[in-house]
Parts: C-alpha cells; sequence; structure tokens
C-alpha cells in the first residue's frame, strides 16, 4: 500500500509546477524535498500514519488541481491595495531586490556629489 501512496505522491510532484524565478522560494522545490525525506526507501517506506499521509496527499491535490479557486472564484485579480497579479509576481521575483541596489547606486552617487566633507568646509569667523 505504501508503494501506491509513493507513486501518488511522485505523480503530484511531476504535475506541480516550479518557478524557477523564486530560488529556496519555490513550493514545488519544497514539495520534492520533503517526498524524498519522507519516501526515503521509496515504494518500500514504512509509513506510520497513513490516513494523515493520504489526508495530505488529497489536500496538496486539491490545490494543484485549483479546486478552491474554481469553487470560489474572484471578481477582480487584484489584492486590496489595487496590485495587480503581474506587478506581484515582478515584486516576489526578487527584481525589487536588483531595484533597491540601483537605487542604492544612485544615492550613493548623489551623495557623492552634494555631500561636503569638513574640511571643503570654510570655517566660521567668529563673532566677538
Amino acid at each position: 500500500m505504501s508503494a501506491t501512496r509513493y507513486r501518488r505522491f511522485l505523480k503530484l510532484c511531476e504535475e506541480w509546477p516550479r518557478d524557477e524565478t523564486k530560488k529556496g522560494r519555490d513550493l514545488g522545490t519544497f514539495l520534492r524535498q520533503r517526498v524524498a525525506s519522507a519516501f526515503r526507501e521509496g515504494e518500500n517506506t514504512q509509513i506510520s500514519d497513513p490516513e494523515k499521509c493520504d489526508q495530505m496527499y488529497e489536500s496538496l491535490a486539491r490545490i494543484n488541481g485549483n479546486i478552491y479557486r474554481q469553487r470560489f472564484p474572484r471578481v477582480r485579480d487584484t489584492s486590496f491595495t489595487g496590485v495587480t497579479v503581474e506587478e506581484c509576481k515582478v515584486l516576489l521575483t526578487g527584481s525589487l531586490q536588483q531595484m533597491d541596489e540601483e537605487k542604492k547606486g544612485l544615492w550613493k552617487t548623489l551623495m557623492a556629489r552634494f555631500s561636503k566633507s569638513p574640511d571643503d568646509v570654510p570655517e566660521k569667523p567668529s563673532e566677538k
């Protein structure tokens, strides 16, 4: 019976999409790692709680099959902030970090251009 569970999880892992833009944060990659660690011996793995294993599989299969998206359709594809799906994807891909680095570069350039070191500032004559 564990061989059947193992094959079902393998099939789920094959169907689950991988997002290459989310290095280290991809749910598909995490799922594959968890299945590999849970079924270390492959089809010969002894499962301590088969009911819980089946329940996890069914939950993941419903998520992968977009059951809840079909059951509860959204009126608009935006959040309460008004950000669209495409804008969210751009923010989550890590390109935001690159934009921050570019801004830091511009900020450093501006600071270097407009800041004056204490040696450059002439001293005010003291009023007596």
